[in-house]
Parts: C-alpha cells; structure tokens; sequence
C-alpha cells in the first residue's frame, strides 16, 4: 500500500468512530448492554489512549531508524482500571482522536518505500515494520466498530 493510501485509511478511522457514536446519550456511552464488555465510552477512551502509543511507536522508528528501537507493549485493561473511562468526556476523547490521526496522516503522506520498511522491536511481538504498525493502527478503529454497533444493537439505538 502507499504512504498516501495508508494515511487516507488511518485518517478515515477517525471519521468513523465518529459516526459510530453520533446520536448517543451520556447514559447510553457508560451502559454496559452485553455482559463482560466494555461501555462504549471505555471503547472510545481505549482508542483515545492507544492511538498515541501507536503513533509513538511509529515515530521512534522513524526517528530511531538506525538503532532499531524498543517498542513497548502496554496492557489496555491497566489502563481502563487506571485511568477513569466512566468520568472522561467522549467529545475531549474525539477530538485527541481527530489531531493525533491528522498529525500523523501528514507524516505517513511524506514517507518514502523504504521509510515503510524500517523496523522497531517489539518487547512482545518481536520486530515489525513501520508498514505493519501503520496498518496495526488503520485496523484499531474498524477492529472496535463491531462492538460499537453490538452495543447500539442492545440498547435499540
């Protein structure tokens, strides 16, 4: 895939979890309609959170190209114990959403072929390329749609 594709499919997640959430209530965001799931809030504070990280995983590669950086995993369960999803404002978590994928859309759009290739090492995963983090990155959003949608489903929104 080009960079330009790439940064086109990273953008459009934004868009989408967007939409996905567009119409909803305070009170249906921090429902949990299906038992053992997060609430939609909690889905949108996951993406919230992890598309920085994602993002810093792909500029210390680029950044640390000739070094093969460490790139560190980090547990999302941690973070929804730690961090307060119910109180956290999903309009405040959109917009952290919106900049980060614009910002990084327009480096993705300068990268050259072999800027893609460039690899960081995974504590967990082991290496991968900025192209499989990218497209880690371009899956996030559509990855969590589907509960998204399953959650409006049971709520009848």
């Amino acid at each position: 895939m080009s960079p330009n594709e790439l940064a086109d499919q990273y953008l459009a997640g934004a868009a989408q979890l967007r939409a996905a959430v567009a119409g909803m209530t305070r009170e249906q965001l921090v429902a949990r309609p299906v038992a053992g799931k997060w609430s939609t809030l909690e889905v949108v504070c996951h993406v919230s959170d992890f598309d920085p990280i994602l993002v810093e995983r792909m500029k210390r590669i680029l950044a640390l190209a000739s070094d093969v950086p460490l790139l560190l995993a980090a547990d999302e369960n941690l973070f929804l114990k730690a961090l307060n999803y119910d109180a956290r404002d999903v309009n405040e978590e959109l917009a952290v959403i919106d900049a980060t994928r614009a910002q990084m859309a327009r480096i993705i759009r300068g990268l050259t072929p072999e800027q893609l290739q460039l690899t960081g090492n995974h504590n967990k995963r082991g290496l991968q390329t900025l192209e499989k983090v990218i497209q880690m990155a371009c899956n996030h959003v559509p990855h969590h749609l589907a509960f998204i949608a399953e959650k409006r489903k049971a709520l009848g929104v």
